[in-house]
């Protein structure tokens, strides 16, 4: 059975942040130290997709900085076991649902580019070049939160 849960609640927290000390640190080898940062506060609210009770994938929910009326999905992994099986799509689907009906305009996010291909496909472009964040290559991606998609 799959559910997905957003919050800041103590036990979404920990589950956002057991996948993302998997991914991020364990499978990418990201210092914790950087995966980690200041953005992790107590009010931060994570999404997160669970499988028969097990968390599989989470997006850090936040205002972009730079803009007011962007929303800037972050921290978004799946657990390597479910990928590829249209949960990670899904998540991002509810996450931009949610940003939507917040009154946001538009999502940016930095993407790895290994992921670059699974943004474009969910309606996102590429804008400038690529860069690196946390010892990762990524590319800066951009799109208009309307009602049609």
């Amino acid at each position: 059975m799959k559910s997905v849960r957003f919050g800041n609640q103590p036990w979404i927290r920990a589950a956002a942040f057991y996948l993302r000390y998997q991914v991020f640190v364990e499978e990418q080898k990201i210092d914790p130290k950087l995966e980690f940062d200041a953005l992790d506060t107590s009010d931060r609210c994570y999404f997160v997709s669970f499988v028969a009770d097990q968390p599989v994938a989470t997006i850090r929910y936040q205002a972009f900085e730079e803009d007011p009326t962007a929303i800037q999905p972050d921290r978004f992994c799946v657990a390597q076991k479910f990928r590829n099986q249209g949960i990670g799509s899904d998540l991002l689907r509810r996450y931009e649902e949610h940003a939507r009906h917040a009154g946001f305009l538009r999502s940016i996010l930095s993407a790895e580019l290994s992921a670059q291909d699974f943004y474009l496909k969910a309606g996102y472009s590429s804008v400038g070049a690529p860069f690196e964040e946390d010892g990762i290559l990524c590319v800066r991606m951009i799109k208009k939160l309307t009602k049609n998609n």
